[in-house]
């Protein structure tokens, strides 16, 4: 099974609406759950492995750290989300010497391109899935990002 396959599976199990997926094969075990608060996708290979001793940390009095308030509402939640649907490297550009894909205050379409993510040596365009223009660029250029992870702010207004 390879990355497009993986990608493909994660796709039509969100879009069926079922909770939980799983799938194992010889070597590979695959746990796609989906939720209204949350999906997460777990992929483990299993491989011989040799024991690991860790080292406990002592442990820290946190009573004397003091509590932050957090705010009620947050100025993002207006905006709507461009999230990463791999695991890898993030680009803003096709290659060094062309043009950024999209800038904060770029107008987007559906279907247009707006990064690139390298996963095991192939780059995938990342194409928007809504309309709107670019409010915020969550992610550096060149730098990792998780499946889900945020990866843009988008206005749909």
């Amino acid at each position: 099974m390879d990355l497009k396959d993986i990608q493909n599976l994660i796709k039509f199990v969100a879009k069926s609406g079922a909770n939980e997926v799983k799938l194992e094969m010889e070597d590979v075990k695959i746990t796609i759950k989906t939720g209204a608060e949350k999906t997460e996708t777990t992929i483990v290979h299993q491989a011989p492995t040799a024991p690991v001793q860790l080292a406990q940390a002592p442990a820290q009095d946190i009573s004397a750290v003091p509590v932050q308030p957090v705010a009620a509402v947050n100025e993002d939640d207006k905006y709507l989300t461009i999230k990463s649907p791999i695991i890898g490297t993030f680009y803003r550009r096709p290659s060094p010497d062309k043009p950024i894909f999209v800038e904060v205050g770029s107008n987007i379409n559906e279907g247009d391109t707006v990064c690139i993510i390298e996963a095991m040596k192939l780059f995938n365009e990342i194409e928007s899935e809504i309309s709107g223009k670019i409010v915020k660029i969550l992610v550096d250029d060149s730098s990792p990002v998780e499946f889900d992870q945020p990866l843009f702010l988008v206005d749909p207004s």
